[in-house]
């Protein structure tokens, strides 16, 4: 059995690369020459490890999925084809001497024999611990908390988030980190996985080639799930999660795929199927065929609200070409008053949250540049279509609805594979415009490879973008301590993720302080 601080030890890491076949000596060593997985079906259900998420006040949802050969070709994890009981533990101490919920699921195989145990009339901002026990076997523990009570304002929240963990680019080493930190909840802003097929020359090797249909999408969810470092995060916190679009397809939008084969709703339905069955989300949460409501708050005392937000299933099909890139000023189709991200049930839902909040600060996890952003360098202007560039009066909207409630916002992003911080203004389109919101941009766990500090064209984008204040173009996460006189903010960033175990560093630290939205330098 093993516990949180085995788990922060590192022993977590040699079952978990014994699960795909990778010898103990090996996974020790921090080789990066794995590039042949030798799949060895082992008896061990429990190879794709356990977590959390979802918390409130009352209750926590607890995950696990049964899966003894996570690299099966049919994405089922070498189950059998039967339903299977699974016994869960909640308990004040690791150990198990103060068992204070369990119950019994049933890992059914049309669910790929995911788990979510959902145990209530737990106390609030409580430390909890878990496992599960399937077919004689007994699960890792995890590592959950609650959130605090309402109205509660002296418990801080220390919150992690970060995006974008493309497996064959390289190697997870950003998730162990965040682990190291011990934080109350992490926040997950898109791209958990790559659907693409095999690159030419992968730091390692992905089993299956690209996700199109269910059982593609289970197999790329069980080979992360079964990496070390990604169970070593999810052990020890409860996590939010929200999908960006390689989690389903690159740059799908709306109804409206980048390629038309395989059928693009059948393909999304799969995905939205394999995504909530490796994620601790609520049974509420299941998708309805091409439709799964992902946009929901969690809630942490009165100090913040994490709005989770999805910018891909009800947007706008992307302005003036059909198809996500960079357009020039001329494009006037991204400033129609009627284009829309979020959608306008989901606009209205947000608009009301923020008007009903009442906590110090309201994040808004969400996958895309928010701010403006001039890409061209010098001469002329181009802009995202993707991001909010590319839905200028959505984003209006927002940041009206912010300046009215006099909200203490936050922005929270993934997305581009960097880390920037910057300023959201009332409107962009008037040079004179107040700043509404503090935008944060987490760079990517391993996508875009190990990264610079700092490219040739930094100095110009920021010059010629005066709004943003801070770029680091390494990989790595973002860790956030929320009180209710402030919100400090460590960008962490990684040298190398082409190699294992390297260490995170501090690229960048602000503060920000409520009413204020602006980022002081620390």
């Amino acid at each position: 059995m093993i516990t949180r601080r085995a788990f922060l030890a590192g022993g977590a890491g040699l079952g978990a690369a014994a699960a795909l076949g990778v010898p103990p000596a090996q996974a020790t060593a921090a080789s990066a020459s794995t590039r042949a997985l030798r799949r060895t079906p082992l008896s061990d259900p429990f190879r794709l490890g356990v977590a959390s998420g979802e918390p409130v006040p009352d209750g926590v949802v607890l995950w696990t999925r049964l899966a003894p050969d996570p690299l099966a070709a049919d994405g089922l994890g070498g189950m059998p084809s039967r339903p299977v009981a699974v016994h869960w533990q909640l308990a004040k101490d690791e150990n198990f001497r103060h068992v204070v919920r369990q119950g019994v699921e049933t890992a059914r195989p049309e669910e790929a024999h995911s788990v979510h145990a959902e145990p209530g009339g737990l106390q609030p901002g409580a430390e909890y611990f878990y496992r599960f026990r399937a077919e004689g076997e007994i699960s890792p523990v995890g590592r959950t908390v609650t959130a605090p009570a309402p109205g509660t304002r002296s418990r801080a929240l220390n919150l992690s988030f970060t995006s974008c963990a493309d497996y064959q680019t390289g190697w997870f080493t950003a998730y162990r980190r965040m682990a190291e930190d011990e934080p109350d909840l992490i926040a997950f802003l898109g791209d958990y996985i790559y659907e693409y097929g095999d690159y030419k020359y992968p730091v390692r090797d992905q089993a299956g080639g690209e996700c199109l249909d269910l059982a593609g999408y289970r197999l790329r969810h069980a080979q992360h799930k079964a990496d070390p470092e990604l169970q070593l995060a999810h052990a020890v916190a409860p996590w939010a999660v929200v999908w960006d679009d390689h989690d389903i397809e690159n740059a799908w939008a709306g109804d409206v795929p980048e390629q038309p084969d395989p059928p693009f709703l059948k393909r999304r339905a799969d995905a939205f199927q394999a995504y909530y069955e490796n994620m601790p989300l609520r049974r509420a949460q299941q998708p309805q065929g091409s439709a799964l409501r992902l946009h929901r708050t969690i809630r942490w005392g009165a100090v913040a609200n994490l709005h989770m937000l999805d910018t891909r299933q009800y947007r706008d099909l992307y302005a003036c070409t059909g198809r996500s890139g960079t357009v020039g000023a001329d494009c006037a189709e991204r400033l129609a008053p009627n284009r829309t991200i979020l959608g306008q049930e989901q606009e209205a839902w947000l608009a009301s949250r923020l008007k009903d909040s009442g906590a110090t600060w309201d994040l808004l996890g969400q996958q895309v540049f928010m701010m403006e952003m001039d890409w061209t360098n010098g001469e002329g202007k181009g802009y995202s279509n993707e991001g909010w560039d590319g839905y200028v009066a959505s984003r209006d909207r927002l940041t009206a609805a912010i300046e009215a409630t006099k909200r203490n916002a936050v922005v929270l992003t993934g997305d581009v594979h960097s880390h920037w911080a910057g300023e959201v203004k009332r409107s962009f389109q008037d040079p004179e415009s107040k700043s509404v919101a503090v935008e944060l941009v987490t760079t990517s766990v391993t996508s875009a490879g190990d990264g610079l500090d700092e490219y040739p064209n930094t100095g110009v984008l920021l010059a010629e973008n005066p709004h943003v204040k801070f770029f680091n173009g390494r990989r790595g996460y973002v860790r956030a301590k929320l009180t209710e006189s402030e919100m400090t903010v460590d960008f962490r960033s990684l040298a190398r993720v082409t190699e294992p175990y390297a260490t995170a560093y501090t690229s960048g630290s602000f503060v920000i302080e409520p009413g204020t939205p602006r980022l002081n330098q620390v």
